[in-house]
């Protein structure tokens, strides 16, 4: 029998991992991995004043990320101090400072190790909403600046002659990363959760010509990573979200290793 609670996490991951392949492409191509982190440990801090307010965790979670992304930009532009300096104090600073808030909150029954490290057998119909819902939002709007994002991250300077507001396409980018790490943080928590978009995107890379190869070939990877961690997590009784990423990893190392085992024969 096929238990409701798999097919949700399926879902969920699936849905993920379908929407960080074009996503984790830029985030590998321009390497905002650092970047990523930052807004993942700032999830945590969505996830205390969510609690704090008595709201829906997932508005305050998305609204806590897509404003950090919006003030990362801001202060990039200002130039006062190394932005991998910047990043690392906000991440840290955030993680924090959640945890901090978390711990002022009385009679909140909260689970630290499945915000920290995911809880994708727990996700329910709501999560599910969210996940396609912003996933579609994520996909429409890839689609449709799809060249512009392209032409930037070749070459910031000639997209600018070229006409391109690389101003915008930089801060929508981020916010789209932002929006995703927001949403799919169920599938894998705080500390884990940019591995969906980089591992399979890098696994991706050496087996692409072309951009949009990249992409698909990483969600494709990125739902190969979903569905082999979910059924090692059912047979072993290991942590799913963490299942995934090991799966992503196993995958991302046969790649690479299969040019110097077809030599070797």
């Amino acid at each position: 029998m096929f238990y409701d609670f798999l097919l949700f996490a399926l879902l969920g991951g699936v849905g993920v991992a379908i929407v960080s392949g074009p996503l984790g492409a830029f985030v590998v191509w321009r390497r905002m991995s650092y970047f990523g982190d930052s807004l993942a440990h700032s999830a945590l801090l969505g996830v205390s004043i969510g609690i704090f307010l008595e709201i829906n965790l997932n508005i305050a979670i998305i609204v806590c990320c897509l404003i950090l992304a919006v003030a990362l930009v801001a202060m990039q532009k200002q130039h006062f101090i190394a932005t991998d300096t910047l990043l690392g104090i906000m991440a840290h600073s955030s993680l924090s400072l959640g945890l901090v808030t978390i711990s002022f909150i009385e009679d909140a029954r909260i689970d630290l190790m499945a915000f920290l490290f995911g809880d994708l057998l727990a996700i329910l119909p709501e999560d599910l909403i969210w996940i396609g819902a912003g996933g579609v939002l994520v996909l429409i709007l890839l689609y449709y600046y799809w060249p512009q994002m392209i032409s930037m991250t070749i070459n910031e300077e000639l997209a600018q002659v070229e006409g391109v507001n690389v101003t915008k396409m930089r801060l929508l980018l981020m916010l789209m990363i932002a929006l995703v790490i927001a949403v799919a943080m169920k599938i894998v928590g705080v500390l884990l959760i940019t591995s969906l978009l980089i591992i399979p995107a890098a696994s991706a890379r050496p087996l692409s010509d072309s951009p949009e190869k990249m992409a698909l070939l990483a969600s494709g990877l990125g739902v190969a990573a979903v569905v082999l961690g979910l059924l090692a997590s059912f047979e072993f009784d290991t942590p799913a979200g963490p299942s995934v990423v090991v799966a992503a990893m196993l995958i991302f190392i046969s790649i690479y290793l299969w040019p110097f085992k077809r030599h070797a024969t």
